[in-house]
């Protein structure tokens, strides 16, 4: 991941930490506000014993569910990523997926923060379990189709973040899980980040090994136990870490604390920021998003 980019996904939640969801309770950090999440068939782990669905969507509504997600906007966060204002109307649901869309206007806009405002002419789309639905260790699955674009331009992400973002200090000490993120100037590559502050190394662990076929719907996992994460597409292993935390920290702090969900569509930055030849609209279609413990 950029490292520009990494301030910019640390500045979102403490954005996002002011979205009007309410506060986070007990039951943010249960299984779901829905009864009975199901998640099609048994998933069994390697001990014999079958995971317990507590989280799923299979976006088969016509709108949003709203005890499942929020919508980010830059309105109520102030969060924009890049250049891009992020809006309601550039996320939707309808025939089966959830749409997070990126488009370049014909006009800039004036985009409003709660403090402060901003022109341009890019908007995106974002969502996140905030203030509904974390978990602490579990299989994290989410089956999603990245814009097929090979012209740089784009980011597409998905990802956990600790419900308490400062628990043990700043991004990246509190940790950030990207189960998968794709530039679209690496449109080929599925790239996973597990964010922390190692012992004597950069504060991730990630790769450029993980190669999908580009505008195609690829299976994107994250097992998280207290031995360790390991990040797979389509049931590939792209990287695994087990935690050795600094700073005083024993593992597996910090992954002991619940994550939320986020699935997010923006506009690229630095060497992969915006230019008249990105390929806009740009779509990232969800099809689930299911969690097990």
């Amino acid at each position: 991941m950029h490292r520009s980019t990494r301030r910019f996904l640390a500045a979102l939640f403490t954005a996002l930490c002011a979205l009007p969801v309410g506060a986070v309770t007990a039951a943010a950090t249960s299984a779901s506000a829905s009864a009975s999440p199901s998640c099609g068939a048994t998933v069994w782990k390697s001990a014999g014993k079958p995971w317990v669905c507590t989280f799923d969507d299979e976006f088969t509504a016509a709108s949003i569910d709203r005890t499942k997600w929020s919508v980010v906007t830059t309105a109520d966060s102030g969060y924009h990523s890049g250049t891009e204002c992020f809006t309601a109307g550039n996320v939707s649901e309808a025939n089966g997926y959830l749409a997070l869309s990126s488009r370049r206007l014909n006009a800039s806009i004036r985009c409003a923060k709660p403090v402060g405002v901003y022109y341009t002419r890019y908007t995106s789309g974002s969502v996140t379990s905030l203030g509904h639905f974390g978990q602490t260790y579990g299989l994290f699955s989410v089956r999603a189709l990245f814009p097929a674009s090979v012209i740089g331009g784009l980011q597409s992400s998905l990802w956990l973040y600790p419900v308490n973002a400062t628990r043990y200090g700043n991004w990246p000490r509190s940790g950030e899980i990207d189960i998968a993120e794709n530039y679209s100037d690496y449109a080929h590559l599925a790239i996973p980040d597990i964010h922390y502050r190692p012992r004597g190394s950069d504060p991730d662990v990630t790769n450029r090994n993980c190669v999908i076929k580009v505008g195609a719907f690829h299976t994107y996992t994250a097992l998280w136990t207290p031995a360790g994460i390991t990040i797979s597409v389509d049931g590939t292993v792209c990287v695994h870490d087990a935690p050795h935390p600094s700073g005083g920290l024993a593992a597996p702090a910090p992954f002991n604390m619940p994550f939320m969900l986020n699935l997010t569509q923006a506009i690229g930055v630095t060497r992969n920021g915006p230019s008249q030849r990105t390929q806009l609209p740009a779509t990232t279609y969800v099809d689930y998003v299911r969690v097990w413990k």
